[in-house]
């Protein structure tokens, strides 16, 4: 029997192909994530992964961004509240996990704008589509908090360390064919072409010996397991950021539209 998935308030689910699953980030132009969107996200693998019906997914955003990652309110509210900093550090974590046990192979699809969590998903993907002027950005470190979410497990393996270390700790912006040129994402398309290919990766996908594909997929992810320590770590060392001021006064530099102000401090 087919899985019944929840009405989501800003994830669109729909079959464009047989056996092919479409989910479209939907919250405003920017698809900044909420609280309700991020667990949503983070849960919705599990779901996929129980589904007979599904053989391959897609995954991208409507509007004009992919997902321009968190939303101020709720960065705001990681940084006041304890115990809300600790759930979203649950499903956090949740995200990278359930989309690493996802037995289905998914595909990206990413235009405009991608990071935080959206980049997490974005980048997750067992391949990944960007548009040529996407823009994919780790934006932590501006924020006054360890980049987390996803990279640290996956941008080494991607990109190789040296191009992980300078992206993790600028937060330089990466153009989709920069980011095809360094090995981060699998292809780089016109920006007009960017659900088409996502789609027919997709397609073909479905149309492969499912067993075989999703244990290549399970071998895999191995690799990214064996980075799990280290993940761990840098979610720990982001969220225990969230609790200091340089995230405050990130945060208020973002809201301002201004440069942050960052004091030299020597406890590190």
């Amino acid at each position: 029997m087919s899985v019944t998935y929840p009405d989501y308030e800003s994830l669109e689910l729909d079959w464009p192909e047989p056996h092919v699953l479409r989910i479209m980030l939907s919250r405003g132009k920017m698809n900044s994530l909420d609280w309700q969107m991020h667990q949503d996200l983070g849960g919705i693998w599990k779901l996929i992964d129980a589904d007979p019906e599904v053989s391959a997914v897609v995954i991208g955003g409507k509007g004009r961004a992919f997902s321009a990652g968190g939303d101020f309110d709720m960065v705001q509210k990681i940084i006041d509240d304890h115990d809300f900093r600790m759930q979203m550090w649950k499903e956090g974590r949740a995200l990278v996990m359930n989309m690493l046990e996802c037995n289905k192979p998914i595909v990206s699809a990413i235009s405009g704008p991608a990071a935080g969590g959206g980049l997490a998903a974005a980048l997750l993907a067992d391949v990944s589509v960007a548009g040529r002027t996407a823009k994919l950005v780790d934006g932590h470190t501006p924020l006054g908090v360890a980049a987390d979410d996803h990279a640290v497990a996956i941008w080494p393996l991607l990109c190789g360390m040296a191009k992980a270390k300078y992206y993790l700790m600028t937060s330089d912006v990466i153009t989709g064919e920069e980011a095809e040129r360094i090995g981060l994402v699998t292809f780089c398309v016109d920006d007009d072409a960017v659900d088409a290919r996502a789609l027919e990766i997709a397609v073909k996908l479905s149309k492969g010996a499912p067993g075989a594909i999703r244990f290549t997929k399970l071998a895999l992810n191995n690799w990214i397991r064996a980075a799990w320590p280290s993940f761990e770590a840098s979610l720990a060392f982001g969220i225990l950021g969230f609790s200091g001021p340089e995230a405050k006064e990130g945060l208020a530099a973002l809201r301002e539209k201004r440069e942050p102000q960052f004091e030299q401090r020597s406890y590190i």
